[in-house]
């Protein structure tokens, strides 16, 4: 079959189903441009979404790839990971081809958002699917008259079958901040991160991809124009103060984000985006 495009509910939300080459599929939501599901050839998902995510708008849905804007996570005076995450967007461009399918959300300022953050702005979130991978580049343009800063990750979240027995390469010899010890910095001296507690990491100035070895599956992942990576896991107890989160959730997922950790300029007028690609190998 062609690759496809087409209108969904989703858990009760408006979303777009991609189907790709060889039956690879992809789910996006109208609300936060957020990518929910990604099943390559083999038929295995690759992101997590909790079995308690919340779909109202209420709060950012609990899994897949949430984008971060304006703010990630507490570092301002903003909501926690900005407010596009639970924003309606608007469709824009689709499009299919031979091998792919794609698709981009649409996200323009307005009275409500000016009121968390005085600022013109216009964002593009684009999924693209490819038989064995998807790229999501979030673009931001400067729509005002003056510079604004901003920080911004795409926060994903990625499926593994127990988190004790992943590893990840990649981050070896980078400088990192460690939010569980106290923001304290530190060098990554082993070449295959194991996590075995909770972990909150921000990897600075990442150019090489990662491979994340989860049982008998490898996922390559690769940034590009975020010049950080996060690796977040709640561990037990941090899991359980979470009401969208079963209890056992934890061990089911490993956040790998792509993202801007520090404050990015961008004159008026001007454009940024960021990118990441996942890919079976």
């Amino acid at each position: 079959m062609k690759p496809s495009i087409e209108p969904i509910e989703f858990h009760g939300i408006e979303a777009l189903r991609l189907s790709g080459p060889r039956g690879a599929t992809a789910v996006i939501s109208k609300l936060g441009a957020q990518v929910l599901s990604w099943v390559p050839p083999d038929g295995q998902e690759r992101l997590f979404l909790s079995e308690k995510a919340i779909f109202d708008g209420s709060v950012a849905i609990r899994g897949g790839v949430p984008v971060c804007f304006p703010q990630f996570a507490e570092m301002g005076d903003l909501p926690k990971h900005g407010f596009v995450r639970t924003r309606e967007w608007s469709l824009g461009a689709q499009r299919t081809g031979d091998d792919y399918a794609l698709v981009t959300f649409e996200l323009s300022s307005d009275d409500a958002t000016k009121e968390i953050w005085p600022h013109d702005f216009h964002a593009e979130m684009t999924l693209m699917l490819e038989a064995d991978r998807i790229d999501m580049e979030f673009c931001v343009t400067n729509t005002g008259g003056a510079p604004f800063e901003f920080t911004s990750a795409l926060h994903s979240y990625l499926r593994v079958e127990h988190v004790e027995k992943i590893s990840l390469e990649g981050l070896s010899g980078h400088d990192y901040r460690d939010a569980i010890d106290d923001g304290l910095v530190s060098r990554e001296e082993i070449t295959e991160l194991v996590v075995e507690d909770e972990i909150d990491r921000i990897y600075h100035n990442v150019k090489a991809p990662q491979v994340l070895h989860n049982g008998k599956q490898s996922l390559a992942i690769q940034g590009q124009g975020f010049p950080d990576v996060v690796v977040w896991n709640p561990w037990v107890d941090r899991c359980a103060g979470l009401k969208d989160m079963s209890a056992n959730g934890w061990r089911l997922m490993l956040c790998v984000e792509a993202a801007a950790t520090q404050p990015i300029t961008l004159p008026a007028g001007e454009e940024w985006y960021g990118r990441q690609t996942l890919a079976t190998i």
